[in-house]
C-alpha cells in the first residue's frame, strides 16, 4: 500500500516544472522519487555520448545514502538499472568503478562526490535529474557551498527535486536559487509531526537527567528507543552510562567510521541494542522498523530538528511516543518548539524528578499520571494511573512509558 507521499507523487508525474515537496517525516519521500526515476529510466534511453548517472540523489549522511540506495535497488528489483550508494569513510574503489561503468543511478553525499570530482573520477555530463534529499540540511549553511558546486557542473536541461519534512522561509529562499518555477507538493502542513505520535515533555533539573533516564528505561515496553543527544561526545557518555547500568546501548556519530555506525545500526535493527544514542545529523536516515520511543535528552536548537526527530517513531501510521527532557535554561527552546508544531506538548508531572512550578512557567498542558482516554492509552501515552498514589522512585516505576 503507497504511503500518503509516494501516492501523491505518483499522481504527479515528472514533468518541466521541478517539484519542490514537503511532507512530514516517514509518509514515503523515497518512494515518492524512487518509483518516478525508475519509471522514467525503463522507457527512455540513455543520451548518447553521455557518461556518468543519469539520476544523482544527494543526501546529507552516509545512513540516510545507504537507505535511499537500498530502497531503489528494493523498488526495481526487476528492472536492470543499477543503483551505487556513494560516500566516505570507506575505499573509493568500487565507487569510481561505478562511475566508470556509467551506473544509471548514484546516490551521493556531498563531500565524497566533490572528491570523486576533484580527480575526474565522476563524469555528470548524463544527468537528468536531480534528487536533493532533507533539503533544509542538505541547504542549510553547511550545505550549501558544496551544493552549488555540483550543481554547477550539471547539464542546464534537467529535472530538479528537493524533498523535505521542514521547509524553513530562509531554507525556501535558498532553495530558490536552484529550482527554477518549482511546483510545490505539501502532503502536511510545513513542520507539522505526526498524529499518530504521544509527545509528552518532563520537566527536570539537569543534573537530574541521566538518572531520569535510568527510571522511565525500567520500562520493559520500551523495547526499541532511539535517543537524541546535543554532541558527539554526549552521546557516547549516555551509551557508556546506559551499558554500565545493564541497558544495551550503542552511539551513532560521525567521528565513528562506516563499520561502526553500520554495525551499531545493525544491532539497533535486529534487537541485540534496546537503545541507539544519536547526535541529529547522523540519524538522517535512520528508518528502523518499530521504534517505539524517541527520547530527546537535551531540547534542539533549531525547533525544525524536533519534527525530524520524533519522526523516527510513529513512522507509516504506527503509533509511537516522544519524550522531551527539558531543564531550566531550555524553556525557550521549548516554546520555540511548540510554536513550530502550533500545539503545547503534555507535561508529565508525577515522575521522581520533577522540578516543582515547571509546567505553570512553561505554559504547557500538564497531568498528575490520571488516565488519559482511550485515545492517549492506544497512542502509548504516559500511564501514571497505577502510581498516582505512591511517591518517589515507585511512583515513577509503576507508570507507564508504553505503547
Amino acid at each position: 500500500m503507497a504511503s500518503s507521499l509516494s501516492s501523491s507523487a505518483r499522481s504527479k508525474p515528472l514533468d518541466i516544472r521541478p517539484p519542490r515537496r514537503c511532507a512530514q517525516t516517514g509518509t514515503g519521500k523515497t518512494a515518492a522519487f524512487a518509483l518516478p526515476i525508475l519509471d522514467r529510466l525503463a522507457r527512455t534511453p540513455r543520451a548518447p555520448g553521455r557518461r556518468g548517472p543519469r539520476a544523482l540523489v544527494l543526501a546529507p549522511t552516509r545512513e540516510l545514502a545507504v537507505q535511499i540506495a537500498d530502497g531503489f535497488r528494493t523498488y526495481g528489483r526487476y528492472l536492470n538499472i543499477p543503483c551505487v550508494a556513494v560516500f566516505g569513510g570507506v575505499g573509493q574503489g568500487p565507487q569510481v568503478d561505478a562511475f566508470r561503468r556509467n551506473v544509471d543511478i548514484i546516490v551521493a553525499t556531498p563531500g565524497r562526490l566533490l572528491d570523486l570530482m576533484a580527480q575526474r573520477h565522476a563524469p555528470l555530463d548524463a544527468v537528468e535529474v536531480l534528487v536533493l534529499d532533507e533539503a533544509d540540511r542538505m541547504l542549510d549553511m553547511g550545505f550549501i557551498d558544496p551544493i552549488r558546486r555540483i550543481v554547477a557542473v550539471l547539464p542546464r536541461v534537467r529535472q530538479n527535486l528537493m524533498f523535505s519534512a521542514t521547509m524553513p522561509p530562509e531554507i525556501r529562499k535558498l532553495a530558490d536559487t536552484i529550482l527554477v518555477k518549482p511546483a510545490e507538493v505539501a502532503v502536511a502542513p510545513v513542520s507539522s509531526t505526526v498524529e499518530a505520535v504521544e509527545q509528552w515533555v518532563l520537566h527536570v533539573p539537569q543534573h537530574d537527567k541521566r538518572a531520569l533516564l535510568s527510571e522511565v528505561l525500567r520500562d520493559p515496553l520500551m523495547k526499541r528507543v532511539l535517543l537524541f543527544a546535543r554532541t558527539k561526545r554526549g552521546a557516547n557518555h549516555l551509551a557508556e552510562h546506559l551499558d554500565k547500568r545493564g541497558v544495551p546501548a550503542d552511539a551513532i556519530h560521525g567521528n565513528k567510521s562506516q563499520g561502526a555506525r553500520q554495525s551499531a545500526l545493525n544491532a539497533f535493527k535486529t534487537g541485540r541494542t534496546r537503545v541507539l544514542v544519536a547526535t541529529d545529523i547522523a540519524a538522517r536516515g535512520i528508518d528502523v522498523d518499530g521504534i517505539s520511543h524517541v527520547i530527546n535528552f537535551e531540547i534542539p536548537n533549531e525547533p525544525e530538528t524536533y519534527v525530524h526527530r520524533i519522526g523516527r517513531t510513529g513512522r507509516a501510521g504506527a503509533a509511537g511516543v516522544a519524550l522531551t527532557f527539558c531543564a531550566a535554561d531550555e524553556r525557550t527552546a521549548l516554546r520555540a518548539v511548540e510554536r513550530l508544531i502550533q500545539k503545547p506538548l503534555r507535561v508529565v508531572e508525577n515522575h521522581p524528578y520533577a522540578q516543582a512550578g515547571a509546567a505553570a512557567n512553561a505554559g504547557a498542558r500538564s497531568t498528575t499520571g490520571g488516565s488519559h482516554g482511550k485515545s492517549g492509552r492506544q497512542a502509548g501515552g504516559y500511564r501514571g494511573g497505577a502510581g498516582g498514589a505512591r511517591g518517589g522512585r515507585e511512583r515513577g516505576a509503576q507508570a507507564g512509558w508504553s505503547q
